[in-house]
């Protein structure tokens, strides 16, 4: 169902895919957009156990886009060093196809928030408890459920860690 990578030695082993989730900040959620066009948005993340947590207001276009239909996919570009003097770059990222759901049960609300606030901001506990008390009534918890992951770098990085 899914295409394989057509440069099979730059392929990344599952296990290093997931070390670049885990690692990003920042990645890119495609949804169904409105009138059929794709809506990519750059947004913060947090992985864990296969599962991709997002936090965001409740309402908007990626909402209303995985509303629509609930498969995503998901980018993270982990090193992007620009080569000049090659005209390339040595890049590393990770790609998950998956299935977004709207989270309405609270304890899975509750936790998906808690992995976000230990992810980006495990120093300060109370705090984090603080906001999602307060912002509760308005913040949406997206989860997404990876079925195919696929991670690929540059050929000159390969064998390189």
């Amino acid at each position: 169902m899914f295409r394989e990578l057509r440069r099979g030695k730059q392929v990344l082993s599952n296990e290093a895919t997931e070390e670049i989730l885990h690692r990003g900040l920042a990645g890119v959620l495609a949804v169904h957009g409105d009138e059929g066009y794709p809506y990519a948005v750059p947004i913060s993340y947090a992985y864990e156990d296969g599962r991709i947590w997002l936090h965001s207001a409740n309402s908007g276009h990626k909402l209303d886009g995985i509303r629509r239909d609930d498969k995503v996919s998901f980018c993270v570009i982990d090193r992007n060093d620009i080569v000049p003097q090659e005209r390339t770059t040595y890049f590393r990222s990770a790609i998950a196809f998956g299935r977004a759901r709207i989270v309405e049960d609270d304890a899975a609300k509750r936790h998906g928030l808690e992995v976000l606030a230990q992810k980006y901001s495990a120093d300060f506990p109370q705090e984090n408890e603080a906001s999602i008390r307060r912002n509760w009534p308005a913040v949406t918890v997206v989860e997404i459920v990876i079925e195919h992951l696929s991670g690929k770098e540059a050929k000159e990085l390969v064998g390189k860690g």
